[in-house]
């Protein structure tokens, strides 16, 4: 067993959270936390608050799974923490974990691994509301939250936007980038399958987590070029990233561009996690169930990653 002294029983499940994502994290948690019971584990689930800290040392896990979506939970902040508790935890560790966070940098360690990404700047939210900073269409997000949170897009011929006021002062403006939306988990050094995500528009966070907002084809049926392009920049971006565990990186493919279509949008250190996910999906769809799944990240988990 990676990382641990001896035989996982006690797990301790960290769900909601202060993030704008803690719905989708408590949905994840509940959905790990059934499922590591079905695995066999002695679970308890905690909703991580301000005082998380005295809540672990109450409860002295042997293993923290992490279900947190968002900011502290998949920044490195919560990371950090068990660390200084020397808790043994799932997926990535401080630094994957904050850099993965940060769409900008997550970017400059993906050219320097000779991976293809779209233009983009970080700029003021007024200044993307005073005018066009990259010419239409192009989309306007913050820099470092996940589930698609906050996201515009700009089309040509459309007036700057106006941001809402829970937008952060800095955001990312990007080039926009046409095609299909997929998306390649990678579990350990394993990348799993490619998943083709339909959906009426773009792939925001109703179309993630809203009933019938988009569906999954797994695998997707591409050029074999194609999938085996995704498979190996997913990888390639894990490891470049520093990640452990789990991680999910996100695509869009232009096919009337062919290979030169396809392009990173980001890598996710803290995937959803419920039986429907894509990344549960994915491992299912190659033998593997949703509590063997959860028990494989269990077993992974580790400090000083």
């Amino acid at each position: 067993m990676a990382g641990t002294s001896g035989k996982v029983s006690r797990v301790a499940v960290l769900m909601g959270g202060l993030s704008a994502e803690r719905e989708v994290s408590l949905v994840t948690g509940e959905s790990c936390a059934k499922a590591l019971r079905e695995a066999g584990y002695d679970v308890v689930e905690v909703d991580a608050g301000r005082d998380l800290v005295d809540k672990l040392l109450t409860i002295n896990p042997d293993v923290v799974f992490n279900a947190l979506h968002g900011r502290w939970g998949e920044d490195g902040c919560v990371q950090g923490i068990l660390e200084w508790l020397r808790i043994p935890y799932t997926h990535s560790g401080v630094l994957a974990s904050s850099l993965a966070m940060d769409k900008q940098r997550t970017k400059d360690v993906y050219r320097a691994a000779g991976l293809p990404v779209m233009s983009s700047v970080i700029v003021s939210r007024d200044a993307v509301a005073q005018g066009h900073v990259l010419p239409p269409p192009y989309v306007v997000k913050p820099n470092n939250e996940g589930s698609s949170v906050g996201v515009y897009i700009v089309h040509p011929g459309s007036n700057a936007p106006r941001l809402a006021d829970t937008m952060p002062d800095l955001v990312m403006v990007e080039t926009y980038a046409p095609g299909r939306e997929m998306s390649v988990s990678v579990l350990g050094d394993r990348a799993l399958c490619v998943t083709d995500i339909i959906t009426d528009g773009w792939y925001d966070y109703d179309a993630k987590y809203k009933p019938g907002g988009s569906s999954h084809k797994l695998p997707a049926d591409l050029p074999p070029e194609v999938t085996a392009a995704c498979l190996d920049y997913a990888l390639r971006a894990h490891h470049a990233l520093g990640c452990r565990g789990l991680s999910r990186t996100d695509f869009r493919w232009d096919e009337s561009r062919g290979l030169d279509g396809l392009i990173l949008l980001e890598t996710n250190t803290q995937p959803g996690m419920t039986p429907t996910s894509l990344s549960p999906e994915q491992a299912a769809h190659l033998g593997m169930p949703f509590p063997e799944l959860c028990a494989w990240i269990v077993e992974d988990a580790s400090c000083n990653r």
